[in-house]
């Protein structure tokens, strides 16, 4: 016999699918929670399994960044084989699959049969940090990108409501800037105020001697 455990991994939860051998599945898909009782009921499920089987199953699951770690680190402490795949060779896996049907127990039960059909390395964790490390690096971008809109957005308004306040300040988006714009939104708040009054507002808002 050739057994294995196929995971599905979701925030908090995953999916359980086990098999015994090529197109043998062994009883009904089940969730677990990742806390402490949810994963060691899957311990017990694997123990039996093995017993079973007289062979310890390697247990199959996609890298899902953040989601996949406590489950990874449970089963790893224990001494379990992992085999945590790039979610590209899963994702082709189900586009040739007839199974079209997008559920977690589905996904879960198309990692055993990947697990038949394809050689795949065991779980190294310096294959997964990279991936992190890669969904990482895309957030970083997206964050970055998202900001420099923001402040072109932000540029085109002060240009139309405001446009002699860009200049007056060395940084646009420095502190005192933003708060000197905060209590005097627009030209005529400038014009209604005293110097005394900018003087003072502008040297609160400034956190420094200079």
């Amino acid at each position: 016999m050739n057994p294995v455990i196929g995971l599905d991994v979701s925030k908090g939860e995953s999916q359980v699918q086990a098999f015994i051998d090529k197109g043998k599945p062994y009883r009904k898909s089940f969730k677990v929670s990742h806390i402490n009782e949810g994963l060691e009921s899957l311990v017990q499920f694997i123990e039996g399994l093995t017993a079973e089987t007289g062979k310890k199953p390697p247990v199959i699951l996609e890298a899902t960044g953040h989601y996949q770690a406590p489950i990874v680190h449970y089963l790893e402490e224990r001494g379990y084989l992992l085999i945590v795949i790039n979610p590209l060779i899963s994702y082709k896996a189900k586009s040739s699959s007839l199974r079209k049907v997008k559920t977690d127990a589905a996904d879960a039960y198309l990692l055993c049969e990947l697990y038949y059909k394809e050689e795949l390395e065991p779980y190294k964790k310096r294959g997964v940090q990279l991936l992190n490390l890669r969904n990482l690096t895309r957030q970083h971008e997206n964050i970055t990108g998202t900001l420099i809109q923001t402040k072109l957005q932000f540029q085109a308004i002060l240009d139309q409501v405001f446009p002699e306040f860009r200049g007056v300040f060395g940084d646009l988006y420095s502190v005192v800037s933003l708060l000197t714009l905060k209590e005097f939104p627009s030209s005529e708040d400038i014009l209604n105020a005293s110097d005394e009054v900018l003087t003072e507002k502008i040297h609160g808002n400034c956190k420094s001697r200079f």
